[in-house]
C-alpha cells in the first residue's frame, strides 16, 4: 500500500523507534512509582524525554511538561484547565474539534468564544486580534491545518494581542516539520502529538506551558506523589498526571523527537514535494487544489463529479493508496473554503516518501480523471 495518511498518523516509524519501544516492553515497569531500580530507571528515561522536548521547543523546564495520550487530551487540559465561567476565548476557524468541541462544552458553562474567519482564503493575525474582548483570557491558534497544511503566522498573532491573553498552539501538524520556539514565540501552551511529525507511536502526547499559566487538572487519580493527600498535588507535571504513564509511547516520543531536533525535520523536502503534487493535480480536468505548498505534507484537493470519500474510496480500493476524504474533524475549516458538508480529499506525505509515492498519486488521480468525462 502507498500510505498517504501521515496527517492522521505517521505511517512509518524509524528504526530507533522501534528498537525503543521493543526494549521498554521486554521489560516492563511503572515509572517513578516504586523505589526498586527499574522503576527508578524508567522515571529517569521518562525525566529525558520530559527535558528533550523542553529543549527542543523552547519550553520552560521539564517539570512544564506534562505527558498525555494524545494532542486531544493535551488540548483539553489546556482549555478544560485555564478557562473560567466569565472568560472569553478567540479562535481561529482552522481549529480542529480538539479545540472547538471543549470550547463548545464550556460555553453551556459560561464561557464565550468568537472564531476568526479567513480572508482571502487565509487567516490574518489581524483577524483575530481584532475578535479580542475585555473578558478575552485565551487565545488558540494551530500551528498548520490539518485540512490544507497552511501555517498561521504565530508570532505575528501574539505580537498584536494584549500581553496578558494567553496563546495555545495546537502543534498536532506542526511539530516535527516547523520549527517551533514557545519563549520566542510567545507561546503559552503548546499541545504535541507524537506520532505525526514527532515518529513516535499511538498513545505519546504532550502539553508544554509557560509559567504564566497553571492549569488545573482534569483528571484526578494517582500520582506516586504526596499519596497521603486526597487532593491532587500542587505541584507539576504530577499535578496534571494522573495514573500509569505509557512508558513504551514516552521512550517512542524521545527517540523520535531525537530525530526531529537533529536537523531531520523534512520540512524542506515536504514543501519541494507538495509543491510539485499540488502543480501537478491542478493541471487535471474536474479538480480544484486547496493546498499551497507547505512543509507539513499535506495536500487536499476536490473532484468536481466524485465526492471526496468516494475519490479516497476509490483510491484506496483501486490504486492501494491510504488517503483520508472528508472533513477531517475540522468543520469550521470547510465551511471557510466552501467544501462543507463533502469535504476534501487530504493527501499527506511523509519526510520519509518522495517522487515514487508521489507519482503514484498523480497515476491514479489521471486515470480517476480521465474516467469522470
Amino acid at each position: 500500500m502507498i500510505y498517504l495518511d501521515n496527517a492522521a498518523t505517521g505511517g512509518f516509524k524509524p528504526a530507533g523507534v522501534q528498537s525503543a519501544v521493543a526494549a521498554a516492553l521486554r521489560a516492563c515497569a511503572n515509572p517513578g512509582r516504586s523505589g526498586h531500580r527499574l522503576s527508578v530507571a524508567q522515571a529517569e528515561r521518562v525525566l529525558a524525554c520530559r527535558k528533550l522536548l523542553s529543549e527542543l521547543f523552547g519550553g520552560f523546564g521539564f517539570e512544564r511538561v506534562v505527558f498525555t495520550k494524545n494532542c486531544t487530551e493535551a488540548l483539553n487540559i489546556a482549555i478544560l484547565g485555564v478557562l473560567e465561567p466569565g472568560d472569553h476565548a478567540v479562535v481561529s476557524c482552522l481549529e480542529h474539534n480538539s479545540v472547538l468541541r471543549p470550547l463548545e462544552f464550556l460555553r453551556s458553562r459560561g464561557v464565550e468564544y468568537d472564531v476568526a474567519p479567513l480572508e482571502n482564503g487565509t487567516l490574518r493575525p489581524e483577524t483575530v486580534a481584532a475578535l479580542v474582548k475585555p473578558s478575552t483570557k485565551l487565545c488558540c491558534v494551530t500551528t498548520a491545518s490539518n485540512v490544507t497544511g497552511e501555517a498561521p503566522d504565530l508570532a505575528a498573532v501574539r505580537r498584536l494581542l494584549p500581553k496578558e491573553i494567553l496563546l495555545l498552539a495546537d502543534g498536532a501538524q506542526g511539530a516535527g516539520h516547523l520549527p517551533i520556539n514557545m519563549r520566542e514565540t510567545g507561546i503559552d501552551l503548546l499541545a504535541l502529538a507524537g506520532h505525526k511529525g514527532l515518529h513516535a507511536i499511538q498513545g505519546a502526547g504532550a502539553l508544554l506551558f509557560s509559567e504564566r499559566v497553571s492549569p488545573r487538572p482534569v483528571l484526578f487519580g494517582g500520582t506516586g506523589s504526596e499519596s497521603f493527600n486526597l487532593s491532587m498535588p500542587s505541584f507539576y507535571p504530577d499535578r496534571l498526571e494522573s495514573g500509569t504513564l505509557s512508558y513504551p509511547a514516552i521512550c517512542s516520543l524521545y527517540e523520535g523527537a531525537m530525530l526531529a531536533g537533529s536537523g531531520e525535520r523534512g520540512g524542506e523536502k515536504l514543501l519541494g514535494l507538495t509543491a510539485a503534487v499540488c502543480s501537478a493535480l491542478g493541471e487535471l480536468p474536474f479538480l480544484t487544489v486547496y493546498s499551497a505548498p507547505n512543509r507539513s505534507g499535506i495536500v487536499s484537493f476536490k473532484h468536481s463529479r466524485i465526492p471526496s470519500e468516494e475519490v479516497a474510496a476509490l483510491l484506496d480500493g483501486r490504486f492501494d493508496i491510504a488517503v483520508r476524504g472528508g472533513l477531517h474533524c475540522a468543520p469550521l475549516a470547510h465551511r471557510a473554503l466552501g467544501t462543507f458538508p463533502d469535504g476534501l480529499v487530504r493527501a499527506s506525505f511523509s519526510p520519509f516518501q518522495g517522487k515514487r509515492e508521489a507519482n503514484a498519486l498523480l497515476s491514479a488521480m489521471r486515470k480517476i480523471c480521465s474516467t469522470s468525462a
